[in-house]
């Protein structure tokens, strides 16, 4: 089937990319002719596992194409898929601009019946007035559908979770829309769970703020078992032998990131209150991982009054292992904070790099080992759990570093093998390395 994706990010991308992997003819379009560009080169212009490998497969092959031209690629598709960025607005909805920008284009440039399927995470009734939008705008006498299909993919295993997914939402009112997204995802052979078009769309959010309240209510936990003196890793370990709850997403740390469950946190947060509903639950999730997000700092004021001409190592800075993504990570604004006590920041992230210095062009240096990140510091905070992170030898800490004052923010490493190595090392939920020393004494 020849099929139409607007949007060359994340979510485009990867559906795009793993359509034409399953058999159909797929065009991918984007206004950024630059990105359009590297696309036709072969080149992903994001970081994610697979997928420049599948691009130059599909590419060589006839069934994946790139452009900007929106208007040859809407004019004769009869199915275009949507998934264009939904960003946070300042008062936490959901911002559909490049929705509705998408919507209108199809509008004016259809010239055939056509379904379209909105796979971009919008606020429940987005499909309703979407379908309403395109119909009052088309300039043909054609009929548009619009469907829902909500992804589910996590960066850093994006394709895998594409080509080979729990579960397929098509949330439709019609039977046409409904036979002719099964027909799509046929060669998947994966289950698909028909609805309308309201619950697909509240299925997305409903499973990414479940996921984020997970993380919060850990950390919560996390951060009792300080004061209690529980060690989160013991108490998470008995938790997750509970077939009811599993072991995904207890790992304490210093707050999730990225571009889905801050955003779309506050999206159902913002949607619900918009309906005189308050979703306490979720208003509680977003309210710890705001403040989780300064843990390490605030651990480190005990051992440091001032930050103000020290060398501070820092080790990962993208929001998790596995992407080059930086939204919401939560190592922008601890460095920032380190920068405005007048800190000399040294950073190390093996993929994180570039995006990085484009926040922080000047201001902080980059090192291309952890070694060289670490030579001469009076303390390291790690944000992201890297398998070349956490893998490292604790001897590092205590061969390079000034005094080896370590602020985990992910529990990277064992206590013991922290001890064994003297380091004075802070985790998350856990005792600290040198209070243990202190009980000794």
């Amino acid at each position: 089937m020849e099929i139409t994706v607007a949007g060359t990010g994340y979510v485009g991308l990867v559906t795009g990319v793993c359509l034409a992997e399953a058999g159909h003819v797929v065009t991918c379009v984007d206004p950024i002719q630059d990105k359009i560009d590297l696309l036709n080169k072969g080149i992903s212009p994001i970081y994610e596992p697979q997928l420049d490998e599948l691009i130059v497969r599909n590419k060589d092959a006839g069934s994946l194409f790139f452009t900007t031209d929106h208007k040859s690629a809407y004019a004769n598709s009869s199915v275009i898929i949507i998934g264009v960025g939904t960003p946070e607005n300042e008062d936490g909805s959901a911002n559909l601009t490049f929705l509705y920008n998408v919507a209108r284009q199809i509008a004016e440039n259809v010239q055939r019946d056509c379904l379209v399927v909105i796979k971009s995470t919008v606020p429940i009734g987005t499909n309703d007035k979407v379908e309403a939008f395109i119909k009052e705008h088309v300039k043909r006498d054609i009929n548009v559908e619009v469907a829902a299909n909500p992804e589910f993919l996590a960066q850093g295993t994006a394709v895998r979770d594409t080509l080979h997914a729990s579960r397929i939402v098509i949330g439709t009112e019609s039977e046409n829309a409904r036979q002719l997204l099964t027909q799509i995802y046929q060669p998947f052979q994966q289950p698909i769970l028909n609805m309308g078009r309201r619950s697909a769309e509240m299925v997305k959010y409903a499973s990414n703020d479940f996921l984020a309240l997970k993380i919060s209510f850990v950390n919560d936990i996390a951060n009792l078992c300080e004061a209690v003196g529980a060690n989160i890793d013991d108490v998470t370990k008995g938790m997750s032998m509970d077939s009811r709850i599993g072991d995904k997403f207890l790992q304490a740390g210093i707050g999730y990131g990225g571009s889905c469950f801050p955003k779309d946190t506050k999206a159902l947060h913002w949607l619900s209150e918009e309906e005189g509903y308050v979703l306490r639950t979720v208003k509680a999730a977003i309210e710890v991982n705001e403040k989780q997000k300064f843990k390490l700092i605030k651990k480190a004021r005990k051992d440091f009054a001032s930050f103000a001409g020290l060398k501070v190592a820092v080790l990962g800075v993208t929001f998790k292992p596995g992407t080059d993504d930086l939204r919401e990570a939560p190592s922008i604004p601890n460095v920032r904070l380190l920068l405005n006590e007048g800190a000399s920041v040294h950073v190390y992230d093996p993929v994180g790099e570039q995006n990085f210095k484009k926040i922080y062009p000047t201001e902080v240096a980059f090192a291309s080992t952890i070694e060289e990140a670490l030579q001469d510091a009076d303390i390291c905070f790690v944000f992201t759990e890297w398998p070349e992170i956490k893998n490292a030898p604790l001897t590092l800490f205590t061969e390079n570093m000034k005094t080896p004052y370590v602020y985990d923010g992910r529990n990277c490493y064992a206590l013991a093998e922290a001890e064994e190595a003297g380091v004075h090392y802070h985790s998350i939920g856990r005792p600290s390395v040198n209070e243990k020393v202190l009980q000794k004494i």
